[in-house]
C-alpha cells in the first residue's frame, strides 16, 4: 500500500467522492460547471426562464419583446484545505487514509459551500414563521409549502427544506401524531424528519443566523407608484424604494436580510398573475441608515415591485404613506433562517482550477458539475508530503421567488 497516495489522481477521485457525499443543500440546488479554467472573480451565466402572457383569437396583433435574461453567478469563493503527512502515514490503507485525512478535509470544504448557500437567505423575500419560536408542527411546514404553491412554484420535482437542530427535533417529535410508531421513533432518535407537504425535510447545521436591524419608528412609504419593470430590476432582481418615519439618524435601521411588508401589496401567482390574497414579503438586501428630520431611508428590496406583464410580482405598488411592517423580529434580535426551495431557485456554480506545472504533482476531477483539484508535493526539509485540495465556486439565488425562509 506504500505508493497508493503518491497517485494523486486516486486521491483526487476519493476526495471528490467524499466531498460530494458531504454536501446537503449543495446536493439539492441547481449545479452548473464552467468548462473553462477560471480564476477568482470570473463569472458564468445561468439562464432564467422566459415568461409569456397568452392572448385570445387566431390573429397575432403583435409579437411581444422577449425579456430573456441570465443570472450572473460570480465565482468569488476560493476555498482550500491543506495538510502534511509523514512517510509512515503514506503506508496506510486506502480506508484508513480516507478516514483520517480525506473525509475531514472533504467535510470542511463541503461546510464552506453549505455556509455560502445558507447565506443567500438575504436575497430571498418569501418568509414565514414567528421569530424566536422554532417551527414545531407540520402545519408550520405546510405554511411554507402553501406560500410557494400560491406563488406558482413548479411542482415537477420534490422541493427540499432544511431546518436547524431545534426545529428538526421538534418536527421529528411531531411525527408521533402522523406516522406509525417505528417511523416516529427513528425520526426522533436520528432527527431524520422525512417527507411532508411537497418537501423532503432535512436537518442542517449550516443555516445562517440573522440579526435584525434597529427597526424602530413608524415607517411609511414616501411616495406613490414606486414600482419598476423586469428589465430595470436587472441581474440582481432588486429595486429601491423611498421610505420615511423611521427613528431619525439611525445607522443600520435595517440590515440586509430583514423582511418587510407594505400595506395593500399582495403577492401574485407567477404563472396566473392572480392575487395570493396575502401580503408579499420583501427582503432588504443592503444595510440601510435613516436620515434626519422625518427618518427617511431608501431601501433596496427583492422581489422588485412589478405590477403588470409576464413577470408581475405583486397586485399593486404601495400607496403613499402605506404602512411598513418588519417581520424578522424586534430590533437587535437574532434568529435562525431555515430554507426551503425548488432546485432551480439557487445555483451553485463551480469551475475547474488550472494545474500547476512546476514542483508538484497535481490532478483535477469533475463529476456531477462538481470540480476539485488536488496538489501533492514532497517537503525535503521536513521529510513529509504536503497535500492541498482546492475548489472555486459561486452561489446565487437566481430564481428567489421559488425559495422561502422559515424563521426560528
Amino acid at each position: 500500500m506504500a505508493n497508493n497516495f503518491k497517485n494523486t489522481s486516486l486521491v483526487t477521485r476519493i476526495m471528490l467522492k467524499e466531498f460530494t457525499n458531504a454536501l446537503q443543500m449543495g446536493a439539492k440546488v441547481d449545479r452548473q460547471l464552467d468548462g473553462q479554467f477560471q480564476k477568482v472573480g470570473a463569472s458564468i451565466q445561468v439562464r432564467r426562464p422566459v415568461m409569456f402572457v397568452a392572448s385570445d383569437g387566431a390573429v397575432i396583433a403583435s409579437n411581444p419583446d422577449l425579456e430573456e435574461r441570465a443570472a450572473t453567478v460570480t465565482l468569488d469563493q476560493r476555498k482550500k484545505v491543506n495538510f502534511a503527512i509523514t512517510s509512515q502515514d503514506l503506508t496506510l490503507s486506502v480506508e484508513d487514509f480516507t478516514e483520517r485525512f480525506v473525509q475531514p478535509a472533504a467535510a470542511e470544504l463541503a461546510q464552506q459551500v453549505e455556509t455560502s448557500i445558507a447565506g443567500v437567505y438575504k436575497n430571498i423575500g418569501n418568509f414565514v414563521g414567528t421569530p424566536g419560536t422554532a417551527p414545531s408542527t407540520f402545519l408550520q411546514v405546510g405554511a411554507a409549502a402553501k406560500v410557494l404553491t400560491k406563488l406558482g412554484c413548479p411542482m415537477n420535482v420534490r422541493w427540499s427544506a432544511f431546518y436547524d437542530e431545534d426545529a428538526s427535533l421538534a418536527l421529528a417529535d411531531g411525527l408521533k401524531a402522523v406516522f406509525p410508531a417505528d417511523i416516529a421513533k427513528k425520526a426522533i432518535e436520528e432527527a431524520a424528519i422525512g417527507r411532508y407537504s411537497k418537501f423532503m425535510l432535512y436537518e442542517n447545521q449550516s443555516l445562517a443566523v440573522h440579526t435584525v436591524g434597529v427597526a424602530t419608528g413608524t415607517p411609511l412609504v414616501n411616495g406613490a407608484d414606486q414600482g419598476t419593470t423586469y428589465a430595470a430590476s436587472g441581474d440582481a432582481y432588486t429595486q429601491t424604494i423611498v421610505t420615511d418615519g423611521w427613528t431619525n439618524s439611525t445607522t443600520n435601521i435595517l440590515l440586509a436580510g430583514d423582511v418587510i411588508t407594505f400595506a395593500g401589496v399582495n403577492g401574485v401567482n407567477r404563472k396566473t398573475r392572480q392575487s395570493t390574497n396575502e401580503l408579499q414579503t420583501f427582503s432588504v438586501v443592503a444595510d440601510a441608515t435613516s436620515g434626519a428630520s422625518t427618518g427617511p431611508a431608501t431601501l433596496t428590496i427583492t422581489p422588485p415591485i412589478i405590477i403588470s406583464g409576464p413577470y408581475q410580482t405583486v397586485t399593486a405598488a404601495p400607496a403613499n404613506n402605506a404602512a411598513i411592517v418588519v417581520k424578522t423580529g424586534t430590533g437587535g434580535s437574532s434568529h435562525k433562517q431555515n430554507l426551503a426551495f425548488h432546485p432551480n431557485a439557487i445555483t451553485l456554480a463551480m469551475a475547474p482550477l488550472d494545474l500547476p506545472e512546476d514542483g508538484a504533482t497535481a490532478s483535477r476531477e469533475s463529476f456531477g458539475n462538481i470540480s476539485i483539484r488536488a496538489v501533492r508535493q514532497y517537503d525535503i526539509t521536513n521529510d513529509q508530503t504536503v497535500y492541498r485540495f482546492d475548489i472555486l465556486y459561486g452561489v446565487k439565488a437566481q430564481n428567489p421567488d421559488f425559495a422561502i425562509r422559515t424563521t426560528s
